[in-house]
């Protein structure tokens, strides 16, 4: 008689089905693996993406301000043009003073989510992206660049914009530029001692800046001087930052100046020696000159143009700390 019992079968019949229950198991597992490499993935793509953004943003809302108006439409064209799917939005957030805050999020469709793509199968649903980057100006208190020094007693920088006063800043015979007390550095008009050839680092601070003594400017200018004059001769502006001192003591290559801070000057001419590019546009004959700029005397030393107020977006190399005399840059701040 037959028994009703099922058991074990030569060909293996009763394993029939297992199969399918281990492929649905693998298939969730494959699903949530795709989830959390390709939406996970997106998810910090997408952020790295925004970050851009709203640093872009930040930067370029914050120098709209240093220079006249804050124009906050800046941070949505920015938002999108660093989204790769141009689908991104910014708000501002101007109530702190000297500061712009720009908050970047995902903008898809009429809301501002990031749909999932295998993360749906498991009924997760759409998640949010963000970023958030604060600029303001910073007011150097180091730099490094062309290796001459000017006097805060020259000018008065509180006019400083692109139609203030155009004047020459001279050395002796008739000096004018010297600290509060007319201090002049015997044999030296506010050179300042090189760290590379026509470059000086300098730092605001009491310690000083060591003083290169001599009528004429530090060997290695001749190239920064041709590029100077071949721009002015093409219709474009030289704007240079220059170390300010308000007090300078001692005498020779013992001198030293008290750097408080840098004031950018738009360069119309010079005269730091005799002949060839070390004098451009400084006789009264010269186009934009008159007698009373004029810088032809044989020994004269002088620097012809007008002091600005200029701004750009920095590297976050410099320093803060020196008095804000019209040159500042803009910086993430977080």
């Amino acid at each position: 008689m037959w028994r009703l019992i099922r058991g074990a079968q030569p060909d293996g019949s009763a394993e029939r089905g297992a199969a399918g229950v281990i492929v649905a198991v693998m298939m969730l597992v494959l699903v949530g693996a795709g989830a959390v490499a390709v939406d996970v993935g997106q998810i910090y793509a997408e952020r790295a993406q925004l970050q851009n953004g709203a640093d872009a943003g930040a930067l370029a809302v914050a120098l709209s301000c240093k220079q006249g108006a804050c124009n906050s439409a800046l941070a949505d064209g920015l938002a999108n043009s660093n989204s790769n799917d141009a689908a991104s939005t910014a708000s501002v957030d101007l109530s702190v003073a000297s500061q712009v805050t720009v908050t970047t999020s995902t903008k898809n469709g009429s809301s501002s989510f990031l749909t999932n793509l295998f993360a749906n199968a498991l009924n997760a649903g759409p998640v949010t992206v963000g970023a958030q980057a604060t600029a303001g100006p910073l007011i150097p208190g180091s730099g490094s660049g062309f290796p001459l020094a000017l006097s805060d007693n020259c000018y008065n920088l509180a006019s400083g914009s692109q139609t203030a006063e155009v004047q020459k800043i001279s050395y002796k015979p008739g000096g004018t530029c010297t600290g509060p007390s007319g201090t002049e550095i015997p044999g030296g008009w506010g050179w300042l001692d090189e760290s590379s050839p026509c470059n000086a680092t300098t730092n605001v601070g009491t310690n000083g800046m060591d003083s290169d003594p001599g009528n004429n400017p530090p060997s290695g200018c001749s190239a920064i001087l041709d590029a100077w004059k071949a721009t002015l001769l093409a219709g474009g502006e030289v704007k240079v930052p220059f170390p300010v001192f308000d007090t300078a003591t001692g005498t020779g290559n013992t001198g030293t100046f008290n750097i408080i801070g840098y004031a950018t000057f738009k360069i119309w001419g010079w005269k730091f020696g005799n002949n060839h590019q070390y004098e451009f546009r400084n006789t009264s004959t010269d186009p934009g000159m008159t007698s009373a700029l004029a810088c032809a005397g044989g020994n004269d030393r002088c620097i012809i143009g007008q002091f600005v107020k200029f701004t750009a977006i920095g590297s976050g190399t410099v320093v803060p700390g020196g008095v804000d005399l019209g040159t500042s840059e803009i910086r993430l701040i977080k």
